[in-house]
């Protein structure tokens, strides 16, 4: 139990180190997520959109 406890105590001790972000930051980082995410999904939304077309028109 007492490993348990001066494991809790390391890890205190070790968030005090962290640079947390402004929120400033954490907005502009979220938001920077969110929109690349939703870039990724419409290419390849598009391309799997293409690909499927173009596999109909092969097979056709």
């Amino acid at each position: 139990m007492s490993q348990f406890i001066n494991y809790l105590k390391d890890t205190v001790s070790e968030l005090k180190h962290v640079s947390w972000p402004t929120n400033k930051q954490t907005v502009v980082y979220t938001a920077l997520v969110i929109g690349i995410s939703i870039a990724v999904s419409v290419f390849v939304g598009l391309f799997d959109f293409g690909f499927s077309k173009g596999l109909d028109w092969f097979v056709k």
